[in-house]
């Protein structure tokens, strides 16, 4: 189903009559279908599945004569996962998020949220979009609905991307977790879908700010712009010792607190502060977005 077929669809139901939730589900299919095609996004998912593939290639060349690689201290995230590849190829999919996570992936999801409403003005369908009975607060909400799925694909990608990679280059099996026990392979992979799954999470914050600052905007380049600058303009506030204060309340605060996962047993407070912080993000730039583009005069 088209965008066209669902704008037509709407129109036909009527202005008296709340549109059906199959027309609903209609939208929000036409939104994935639209967003998947597009080559900007085919070549954000490249990109994302690409750094996995140059890390575990950095790693066995890194490793060729037998050396380990990283070194870092066991109680860390990315560096411990890292001196671990070389044992375990599975611990490259916890790499390739540590190593994605602090930009390439917030870099992606602000340019597919910052373009939402924002391109579809600057293209001139907003107006279109909006003829169907859907109301403003159902397409903002199938907006955020289409971000959020991008987020979980772009990071299911970069997950299968590493476990694939990890296996063809390095060994699996049984795994030892950052606390120093043993976990058989099977609840090892079961732990890297629950760590994609709190990546993808971690980014909802990030979605909603992503949202809000396109409907601030007609210009798609400049709410993408704006985003990520405020993406890069978070991350580095949160590594100013003197802003210590302020820290917890930064979205990207508890990002690596996915490592968390990886300890026996599983230390939950960070990973359960991030959710929250993520949340209340949500809830503030989502209720901004609302604010915001339901008073919004449509002009293009």
């Amino acid at each position: 189903m088209s965008r066209a077929d669902v704008v037509e669809q709407g129109g036909a139901i009527g202005t008296g009559r709340k549109p059906s939730p199959l027309w609903t589900f209609g939208l929000f299919r036409s939104e994935l279908v639209t967003t998947f095609r597009r080559w900007r996004t085919l070549a954000l998912l490249a990109v994302l599945a690409a750094v996995p593939i140059l890390v575990g290639i950095a790693v066995k060349i890194e490793t060729g004569d037998g050396s380990s690689a990283g070194g870092g201290p066991e109680g860390g995230g990315g560096p411990a996962f890292i001196s671990q590849i070389t044992n375990n190829g599975l611990f490259l999919v916890f790499t390739a998020l540590a190593a994605t996570l602090p930009f390439f992936l917030p870099m992606a999801i602000g340019v597919i949220a910052g373009d939402a409403i924002a391109g579809e003005a600057n293209a001139g369908t907003l107006r279109y979009l909006l003829v169907a009975p859907a109301g403003r607060t159902r397409l903002l909400l199938t907006k955020y609905a289409t971000t959020m799925t991008f987020c979980l694909v772009a990071t299911l990608v970069v997950a299968v991307s590493a476990l694939t990679v990890g296996a063809l280059l390095f060994p699996l099996g049984d795994l030892t977790t950052i606390s120093g026990t043993r976990i058989s392979f099977g609840e090892g992979l079961a732990r890297a879908l629950l760590i994609a799954l709190a990546v993808a999470a971690s980014l909802i914050g990030v979605a909603a700010l992503g949202l809000f600052v396109s409907t601030l905007t007609n210009s798609g380049i400049a709410a993408m712009a704006t985003t990520v600058g405020l993406l890069i303009t978070v991350q580095i506030l949160d590594q100013i010792p003197q802003l210590h204060a302020l820290q917890p309340y930064f979205f990207s605060h508890y990002w690596l607190s996915f490592a968390d996962l990886m300890r026996e047993p599983v230390y939950w407070d960070d990973l359960v502060r991030n959710l929250g912080l993520q949340g209340l993000y949500a809830a503030v730039f989502g209720s901004a977005a609302w604010a915001r583009f339901t008073a919004k005069d449509i002009t293009a």
